[in-house]
């Protein structure tokens, strides 16, 4: 759910990226609003982190393609993060905290301040981890349930930063370096599954999640190894080492050339459309049952932007247009859903769950034209981070 428009893909944005995240929200918001009708739907999350760690490595990776000093820059990445976060995540939990003292009991409102605190600093999994399981009974009726997903993205955008600067600086192998965390990453995860039967500690616990955003810091990594590669051709090449200045094998100058697209793209939507239809709250999950959407999203992305799917589906201007407001998207269907719940019952009916999702989406649209543009883009965003990291402090 990280900014749409900081892709590396060179050497244009992809609209179908967009898309991919319009298919991924698609399936969560039909998930929470009609669960019965798409019970794989929260695997979209999963296309999320993918998605996440292709696009913020891909920052990363560029950031330190262009300075002349091949220099990662700590500062300008986080104000980044905060412009691209902060603004719509702050609307929503004083949206909360407003709905929640007109509407919750004192006990509720109690539980609701701890969530909002946790939200604020990012650690909503870890809470929710200690408190319960995602498909529990209360889950729903917990209006910030969603941001444990949020939580797992920051903590991996603290840690992973940290380790591309201790792999430049140690001279290290930055594909092996990313290489053992996912491996390690997923052992845990298919450990942890089936050793010691803790559906909720998989689940909501970042070392059990990194994997899925690693297996998109690795696409990222390959593809800047061959955007470099294909630069090398034509030009004497400015940075052709993303890693510790050794060069990549030869084969990877190749990939590009052999990858038939329009098959990894189909692959990797019917992987996702397999989750979605055999993947369900009882499945062990993640498990090894994450590998269908992860594996999914990634022969997507990887496919290009010019294999059919991607060019005809993807990048259809209405999954594009709700790609672009899928962040604020999913912060609000799920506090709105959550409030409905609360005031008129658990079951709610068909007509709650449809103007549930319509005003999610009506309000999503007015986050991102009249909060989130005006303060990501323009002058002074070091001060803009700053008035937002205080907002959310307080």
């Amino acid at each position: 759910m990280s900014s749409y428009q900081d892709s590396l893909q060179n050497p244009a944005y992809r609209p179908d990226i967009d898309g991919l995240r319009a298919l991924a929200i698609g399936l969560v918001v039909i998930y929470h609003a009609f669960p019965c009708t798409l019970p794989g739907g929260f695997i979209g999350v999963d296309v999320f982190f993918v998605i996440s760690g292709y696009l913020i490595s891909s920052i990363i990776y560029k950031q330190l393609q262009t300075t002349t000093n091949k220099q990662f820059s700590f500062v300008d990445f986080y104000v980044r993060r905060i412009k691209r976060i902060f603004p719509a995540l702050l609307l929503v939990l004083i949206s909360c905290f407003a709905l929640g003292w007109f509407t919750l009991l004192a006990d509720e409102f109690k539980l609701l301040g701890k969530h909002i605190a946790g939200g604020a600093v990012f650690i909503s999994n870890l809470m929710l981890w200690d408190e319960s399981g995602y498909f529990d009974q209360a889950s729903h009726l917990k209006p910030l349930l969603h941001l444990w997903s949020l939580g797992v993205e920051e903590q991996f955008y603290f840690l992973w930063p940290a380790l591309i600067y201790a792999a430049l600086k140690w001279r290290l192998n930055l594909l092996l370096v990313a290489l053992l965390m996912l491996i390690t990453s997923f052992a845990l995860n298919i450990y942890q599954m089936h050793h010691l039967d803790n559906l909720a500690t998989t689940f909501y616990l970042p070392h059990t999640r990194f994997w899925e955003l690693m297996t998109g810091a690795i696409l990222a990594y390959l593809q800047q190894a061959q955007f470099n590669n294909h630069l090398s051709l034509h030009t004497k090449p400015q940075y052709s080492k993303v890693s510790d200045g050794q060069s990549l094998p030869n084969y990877l100058s190749h990939l590009s050339h052999l990858r038939p697209p329009h098959a990894l793209a189909f692959a990797g939507l019917m992987l996702i459309l397999i989750g979605v239809v055999a993947i369900n709250q009882h499945s062990l999950f993640p498990g090894y049952w994450a590998i269908l959407p992860v594996l999914g999203s990634a022969l997507l992305i990887y496919a290009g932007p010019d294999a059919w799917i991607n060019s005809r589906m993807l990048s259809h201007r209405y999954l594009v247009w709700l790609g672009l407001i899928s962040f604020p998207l999913y912060l609000w269907h799920w506090p709105i859903l959550t409030f409905l719940r609360i005031l008129k019952g658990s079951d709610l009916s068909l007509v709650y769950r449809i103007t549930a999702v319509v005003l999610s989406i009506g309000l999503a649209w007015l986050t991102y034209v009249l909060i989130e543009r005006p303060i990501r883009f323009g002058a002074h965003p070091k001060l803009k981070a700053g008035i937002l990291a205080a907002l959310m402090i307080i």
